[in-house]
């Protein structure tokens, strides 16, 4: 289970994340912005934004997209591929060398700002220092591992 995460380190804590996921070269653009870390999605079909926000007392990485038909065309992919979107994150965050023993879990839901969205929670035990900084990265660059492969999250491979 995730602890309650302190909102008042949470902007240090995008601090230290920002750089990692700037060097990391899979996103367009990297920027703190009203509280979270935005990061543009690379080579996506449709605008499609990657973030670390603090929302109900908890870390969440999340996929958003305005694009309804992009929000389908990850959920087509999943149903046609019988893969668990729990499935493929864990296997991204082996490969980023995550040694937590959470699993991961997902919602899937339009935002009230008309985002169609893709969320997780961080488990974090706090905010506090590079062990927060390296899981939360491992958590973002997972997140982008995972869907870049689904849908239309990829121009190179939409129809």
């Amino acid at each position: 289970m995730t602890a309650e995460v302190d909102r008042s380190g949470f902007d240090s804590l995008l601090e230290w994340v920002k750089p990692r996921a700037a060097e990391s070269g899979v996103f367009e653009d990297v920027r703190i912005d009203g509280g979270s870390l935005k990061c543009a999605a690379s080579g996506s079909a449709e605008p499609a934004t990657y973030r670390v926000l603090h929302d109900e007392g908890k870390a969440w990485v999340a996929l958003e997209m305005s694009d309804r038909w992009q929000s389908e065309s990850i959920e087509a992919d999943l149903m046609n591929s019988g893969d668990s979107l729990e499935e493929l994150l864990e296997e991204e965050l082996v490969d980023q060398g995550y040694e937590g023993s959470a699993k991961p879990v997902f919602e899937h839901f339009r935002s009230d700002d008309m985002l169609f969205t893709f969320r997780s929670p961080i488990p974090l035990k706090t905010t506090a220092g590079d062990g927060a900084a390296e899981t939360v990265s491992q958590w973002l660059l997972a997140y982008q591992a995972c869907f870049a492969q689904l849908g239309d999250m990829s121009a190179d491979e939409a129809d």
